[in-house]
């Protein structure tokens, strides 16, 4: 995988992640995060190797293919003049309507649960442009969510939230992944949320490298105290 001056930022990567696993990517600022979720994402070239989906190259399907299988929140703001949050998270399931775009009864089940999910139902019908950057953030991911993906991409969705907020979503999240099956990749800066709440971790230290384990494993094995210095860092995994 590399950066966009063709510099690689990671190298032999060989990862496999299993059906409903909440994984978080973390590392320090600069480290490569963001470019490798975009990459599986398809935003950006990778420089060798490909990612696959159920054996499917991700970067070989089609666009609307894509759409029902990948979904991704990243970090750009939502800006949409005259669209009310439920139009909005709608948009998610446009991968299943067909030319018309009209929604079924099944379609809007799946709105009214990705606004639950992330605690929104009562932001529906508000304007978006009216929200907060942390109500964004949350009308985002459950855009996402509404898309029924079978890969979920996060870049730093809990950024603008507060601690509880925070907390909330991302155990939302790992139960989502649980009994929905999709896999959920999170990149995040907040070291101890993830260490709670992930099931396993990629950690990238900045040579090149990826180490994967779970929280408790990193923990103990010192590399997390290696990347981001003498911390009080601790595991519930």
């Amino acid at each position: 995988m590399g950066h966009r001056n063709h510099t690689p930022l990671l190298r032999a990567l060989a990862q496999q992640v299993n059906e409903g696993e909440f994984v978080a990517i973390i590392g320090r600022n600069g480290i490569g995060k963001t470019t490798l979720l975009r990459t599986l994402a398809g935003l950006l070239p990778a420089a060798g190797g490909c990612a696959e989906l159920d054996g499917a190259d991700l970067h070989r399907l089609s666009s609307a293919e894509r759409a029902r299988q990948v979904a991704v929140v990243l970090t750009d703001r939502l800006t949409v003049p005259g669209m009310r949050v439920r139009d909005l998270v709608a948009t998610g399931r446009h991968p299943y309507t067909g030319w018309w775009g009209r929604l079924s009864p099944g379609d809007e089940r799946c709105v009214g649960e990705a606004l639950m999910l992330v605690e929104a139902s009562v932001l529906a019908d508000r304007l978006v442009n009216t929200l907060s950057d942390g109500e964004r953030q949350r009308v985002a991911l459950a855009r996402a969510l509404a898309q029924s993906p079978r890969l979920l991409l996060l870049d730093e969705i809990t950024a603008f939230l507060d601690l509880p907020s925070r907390v909330a979503v991302m155990s939302r999240l790992r139960r989502h992944a649980r009994t929905s099956g999709c896999v959920v990749l999170l990149s995040s800066h907040d070291l101890d949320l993830c260490l709670k709440s992930a099931d396993r971790l990629w950690l990238l230290p900045g040579d090149g490298t990826l180490k994967d384990g779970s929280p408790r494993a990193l923990v103990n094995s010192g590399l997390i105290t290696d990347v981001f210095g003498a911390l009080e860092v601790s595991s519930d995994s």
